[in-house]
């Protein structure tokens, strides 16, 4: 039996242009789909096309088990232990910066057609709450592991972006670490060097521009999310404080249009980027606006170097939001 990503054993989590029938589209990592099968074996399709070589790379889980990090293709195979019920999830792991995300042809991109199975089945819906995460190359998981093998120059990963596949994790990062602790839904938003006051690779736009749409001409359909996260200062660093504030303030107003029940967190830049200042603007914000956006100040948590933290500085990163998260949550419900 084969099916279309529409089918009723597919169920899509984040940033996706479903607008084509024939075809889903992502270019965020983070973004995955799930199907649910009977039997021992299912093939999930992918249209790639103008994907770019070396291919980006997806992490293959089973059941909720372990996984299986495999480079992109037109065919994936899945094959479980047992006969009986399965659900399969296969996430946007990482690729490269460089690759077009935004701008078509998109290289970069992940292109589910369906799957095929000898029998699919229903899979239901996903109840958690959704957490929009909305950040940048940390956010989604840039050069997280820089040491992945012996000898390695870690000046040379800015440059050198065809290794970025085996870098970048973002099941690594502190957003999917918070999400995974706190039980909620994760949607992702990352693309590398954007800031709010700057486009960033592959022509995508500054962040207020590029928050409405999935990418260039695709405008976001997803449902409203229950929390959003803001991670954005790193890029703007160079930046004068009036005009990060500035930018910074038309994101917060484009972000809560979209989701107005939503409730909106403002994560520090964890290089300690003007962040005395953003505090005091949320305030300022909160009062002319007569709303709640929760600001929590990252400073001092990791060391700012490396700019992109590894495992351990996200960890770090997400053991210190989970509790305040935890708090806000409760505080909201």
């Amino acid at each position: 039996m084969h099916a279309s990503y529409t089918h009723e054993s597919v169920r899509l989590t984040g940033r996706w242009d479903t607008r084509d029938p024939n075809v889903a589209v992502t270019t965020t990592t983070g973004a995955y789909l799930e199907f649910a099968f009977e039997g021992r074996m299912a093939l999930a399709h992918f249209d790639i096309l103008t994907n770019m070589t070396p291919y980006l790379h997806l992490w293959v889980q089973l059941d909720g088990g372990d996984m299986v990090e495999t480079s992109i293709d037109s065919h994936l195979r899945i094959m479980a232990k047992t006969d009986g019920k399965h659900i399969c999830r296969i996430i946007y792991k990482g690729g490269a910066e460089k690759d077009r995300r935004w701008l078509q042809p998109l290289t970069g991109k992940v292109s589910f057609v369906g799957v095929q199975a000898e029998k699919l089945i229903p899979i239901g819906e996903d109840t958690r709450p959704v957490i929009e995460f909305v950040g940048d190359s940390i956010t989604e998981g840039v050069l997280i592991d820089v040491d992945y093998k012996d000898g390695f120059d870690c000046e040379m990963s800015y440059k050198d972006q065809d290794r970025r596949r085996f870098q970048d994790d973002v099941c690594a990062t502190y957003a999917w670490q918070i999400a995974e602790a706190l039980d909620l839904r994760p949607v992702f938003m990352g693309y590398g060097a954007v800031g709010v006051t700057r486009e960033g690779q592959g022509k995508v736009p500054a962040a207020s521009a590029a928050y409405p749409f999935n990418f260039a001409g695709s405008p976001i359909t997803h449902a409203p999310s229950k929390y959003v996260l803001i991670n954005h200062g790193a890029n703007d660093r160079s930046k004068p404080a009036e005009l990060y504030l500035e930018k910074y303030e038309e994101l917060l107003d484009v972000v809560r249009s979209y989701n107005p029940h939503a409730t909106v967190i403002s994560l520090s830049a964890f290089c300690g980027a003007h962040h005395a200042e953003l505090g005091e603007m949320i305030a300022r914000y909160n009062e002319k606006n007569g709303c709640h956006v929760y600001f929590i100040d990252s400073n001092g948590w990791i060391s700012p170097e490396p700019l992109h933290p590894l495992r351990d500085g996200h960890t770090t990163v997400a053991n210190h939001v989970i509790p305040l998260l935890r708090e806000i949550m409760e505080a909201n419900r």
